[in-house]
């Protein structure tokens, strides 16, 4: 057994509306390793966004530890955070959260920009990605000149471009068509077959089905891991 990439240990996330305790992750354990493509499944309210937030530093537990290519980064400062979070996290949403005034190209830049990459270097990187992702012709349009499905390659683009060791995708064919939805799939589980450790939250069964690796979640525990044996 190699390296692994993620190690969560007694992790518990509370959130206390009023005076009640709300249990969003109860004693989670779970190892994940470089290169895996999981799906992690549940109702509504089951703790799968919460876990989501957790793995990408948006947000921490109460207890428990969270080891990242080997580094306790519950222990991190903000400031170490956010550097983990631009440099080995990709983030691809449902609803794209582009920023509306940035053209496409800019867009995709935003992550080498805040991680105070050389400009030059930046161009270059951003042409090969709009290149990669069929964007070429769209690199000055805005997202509302954008159709869903080129709004999320933008997106995809983005959350790759800093060369991230995992993508967290959270139901990120929620807004498009079969059609596009597939399309987007298949971009992202091509990156996975680069190596790119790929974690997708859908309550989409057959998206679901899709990954080498299920994960089900009820009341914020993992019932059921695809993995264990």
């Amino acid at each position: 057994m190699g390296k692994a990439l993620i190690e969560l240990s007694g992790i518990e996330r509370i959130f206390y509306l009023g005076d009640s305790e709300v249990h969003a992750l109860r004693q989670l354990e779970l190892r994940i390793d470089p290169g895996e493509y999981l799906a992690v499944m549940g109702p509504s309210g089951s703790g799968k966004s919460t876990l989501l937030n957790l793995l990408g530093l948006l947000d921490h537990p109460n207890e428990g530890t969270y080891r990242l290519e080997g580094r306790d980064v519950t222990t991190l400062s903000p400031e170490e955070q956010a550097r983990v979070r631009s440099e080995r996290i990709g983030f691809v949403f449902q609803s794209f959260h582009l920023v509306p005034r940035l053209t496409a190209a800019e867009n995709i830049a935003l992550p080498m920009t805040l991680a105070g990459i050389d400009p030059a270097q930046r161009a270059v990187r951003v042409k090969q990605a709009l290149k990669d992702y069929g964007l070429f012709d769209r690199a000055s349009h805005r997202p509302n000149e954008l159709s869903g499905g080129q709004r999320q390659r933008v997106a995809i683009a983005r959350a790759t471009i800093m060369q991230p060791a995992m993508i967290l995708a959270d139901e990120p064919t929620g807004n498009l068509d079969r059609a596009t939805g597939e399309e987007v799939m298949r971009l992202l589980e091509e990156l996975n077959s680069r190596g790119v450790t790929l974690i997708v939250v859908t309550h989409d069964t057959v998206l679901g089905a899709r990954a080498r690796r299920q994960l089900l979640m009820e009341d914020g525990e993992l019932i059921h891991d695809s993995g264990k044996k």
